[in-house]
């Protein structure tokens, strides 16, 4: 195919997979367990299905293209360990949480509806802020615009603090389990590269250079956490 981003459709299906291998194998409380392999579907699927709509006859993604470009003849090596098998490692170091949950022993209790209301407001977020952007592009009318209304209108980026907050909750469910702290790294990485390496920070940087108006837009709009919109600064104003 020549596309490496087919890789981005496994992303979330994959953790699904992990979830599930972890329930037939972990001997956890079997409530947890179930509580934890439904949420992760539910997560899941819908990721992958998401991003394989998303993808379906487009070309491959630029992030892609500009390391295809830059390896030239020896990208399907270089693309096996960097793409392929990095994204597969780090699905595993992150499905950490998951199967600490289904392994240990301990009743529910209160850290796992902490965890299932801090899950149930990321897949929102994620879920109706990908649809409110699915929505804006399908209209050629906004070709070249900046989306700044529903929940776009409180964070530049809903859908990946929602993917965050997903992944706390899921730590949150961890947490309910006896010697479970130390998984924290996950969600912390998780968050990290949503910040700082695929997500906000790499996607930003190409928007500022083909939307005019995205830098008012920045200016104006928290960047992951959501918060109410910041009243644009006058003209000669140096608060």
């Amino acid at each position: 195919r020549r596309d490496a981003s087919i890789i981005d459709s496994f992303w979330g299906s994959g953790f699904v997979l992990l979830a599930w291998i972890y329930w037939v194998l972990a001997g956890g409380t079997p409530e947890r367990k179930l509580l934890l392999v439904i949420l992760v579907t539910l997560w899941g699927l819908r990721l992958t299905g998401h991003i394989a709509l998303r993808n379906w006859g487009e070309p491959e993604d630029y992030r892609y293209r500009e390391m295809r470009e830059k390896h030239g003849a020896t990208f399907p090596v270089v693309s096996l360990f960097t793409v392929f098998l990095l994204q597969g490692g780090l699905m595993w170091l992150i499905s950490v949480p998951l199967l600490q949950a289904q392994s240990a022993r301990a009743p529910l209790n209160l850290l796992d509806v902490a965890g299932v209301i801090v899950f149930a407001v990321g897949l929102f977020f994620e879920t109706i802020g990908d649809l409110q952007l699915v929505r804006f592009r399908a209209d050629p009318d906004n070709r070249g615009r900046v989306l700044r209304t529903g929940l776009w209108r409180f964070t530049r980026h809903p859908n990946y603090f929602g993917d965050a907050a997903v992944w706390w909750g899921f730590f949150l469910i961890a947490l309910a389990t006896p010697g479970s702290a130390w998984t924290v790294f996950s969600p912390l990485l998780m968050t990290f590269f949503l910040l700082k390496v695929s997500g906000v920070v790499m996607l930003e940087k190409k928007l500022v250079e083909s939307r005019p108006e995205y830098a008012e837009y920045v200016a104006s709009t928290s960047a992951f956490v959501p918060w109410f919109p910041r009243k644009p600064r006058a003209a000669g104003s140096t608060e």
